[in-house]
C-alpha cells in the first residue's frame, strides 16, 4: 500500500495494496484495517518510535468509521506494536523505550529488580558471515547455504559470566554487522538492530528445557560440567510472522531465575 494513495475502500486496499497483507474479504473490517496498519509498519512508513497518524486521520485515509480504527490500534497497543500516550498520541513501540526493552529479558535476579541490576556486560566472542548450515536455515525461512551472520557472546552482571548466546541473524538484512558495532552499542541489541538495520523483532517464541554443558560451555560460564543449566532456543520474528533471529542460549541460575509474565 503506497502512502500517497487513498484507498477507495479497506477490502478494495487489502487485495490490491499488497498480497503481503494476506487479509481475506470475509474478515471483521477492524482486522482489515489491523493489516493495512501492520502493512504499513512493516514497509516503513511510520519508523520505531515515531507517531502514527491520529484515529480521525487513518479513519478518512481508510474510509471507515473512528471506532473501527480504534479498535485495531487496540490491538496492535495490546500486542506491544503500538504504544498509546495519553495526550500525545499513539507511537510506534521500539526497543529502545524502558517499558519495552524488558520485554524479551527474562533473566532476573534472586533479590531486587532486573533494571536495578542494570544492562548486562557484553564480551563479543565472535561475529562472522558464513552461510547457513540446513537447520538454521529452516528456521529462519531461508535457503540452505544462504549467507547468515553468526555470533556468539557473554552476558555477565556484576562480573559474572550468566548467559552464553549463540546468534543467526538472515546475511541479508543484517549486512555488515561487526562484532565491534555489537559490543560497543550502550542500548539494547533490538534496538539496534531497529536503528541501525530497519528490523525490529515484535514476537518470539522459546523452548527451555534443562541440560548440562560440554567442557567449553562449562569454562565460559565458569561452572563445573555437572552445573545444571537452563538452555532456551528463541525464535524471533518481525511483522507479518519473518523469522529474523535464532538465539540458542544457556542461562546460570544459581542467584539468578527466569521470570515470565502469563495473561
Amino acid at each position: 500500500m503506497a502512502s500517497s494513495s487513498t484507498p477507495s475502500s479497506p477490502t478494495q486496499s487489502a487485495s490490491a495494496g499488497a498480497s503481503s497483507v494476506s487479509t481475506p474479504a470475509f474478515s471483521p473490517l477492524y482486522q482489515q484495517i489491523k493489516g493495512l496498519i501492520l502493512h504499513s509498519l512493516q514497509h516503513g512508513e511510520w519508523k520505531p518510535g515515531e507517531v502514527i497518524p491520529s484515529e480521525m486521520d487513518l479513519a478518512a485515509r481508510f474510509r471507515v468509521s473512528q471506532g473501527t480504527v480504534r479498535k485495531a490500534i487496540d490491538e496492535l497497543a495490546a500486542e506491544n506494536l503500538l504504544v498509546r500516550r495519553q495526550g500525545k498520541g499513539t507511537f510506534v513501540a521500539t526497543h529502545a523505550e524502558r517499558q519495552v526493552q524488558y520485554r524479551f529479558l527474562k533473566l532476573v535476579p534472586d533479590t531486587g529488580d532486573a533494571r536495578e541490576e542494570g544492562p548486562a556486560q557484553r564480551t563479543i566472542l565472535e561475529c562472522k558471515r558464513t552461510r547457513a548450515a540446513a537447520e538454521v536455515a529452516r528456521m529462519l525461512n531461508l535457503r540452505t547455504g544462504d549467507p547468515i551472520i553468526q555470533a556468539r557472546r557473554i552476558l555477565s552482571f556484576a562480573g559474572v559470566p550468566s548467559i552464553l548466546e549463540d546468534i543467526w541473524l538472515p546475511g541479508q538484512a543484517f549486512k555488515g554487522l561487526t562484532a565491534e558495532q555489537m559490543a560497543e552499542y550502550q542500548g539494547p541489541t533490538y534496538a539496534m538492530f531497529e536503528l541501525d538495520y530497519g528490523v525490529r523483532m515484535v514476537r518470539a517464541e522459546e523452548k527451555i528445557r534443562a541440560v548440562l554443558p560440554d567442557a567449553e560451555q562449562a569454562s565460559l560460564l565458569r561452572v563445573s560440567a555437572q552445573t545444571p543449566l537452563l538452555s532456551v532456543e528463541r525464535l524471533a520474528y518481525t511483522y507479518n510472522d519473518v523469522p529474523m533471529e535464532l538465539r540458542k542460549a544457556l542461562y546460570r541460575t544459581d542467584t539468578h531465575h527466569y521470570h515470565n509474565s502469563l495473561s
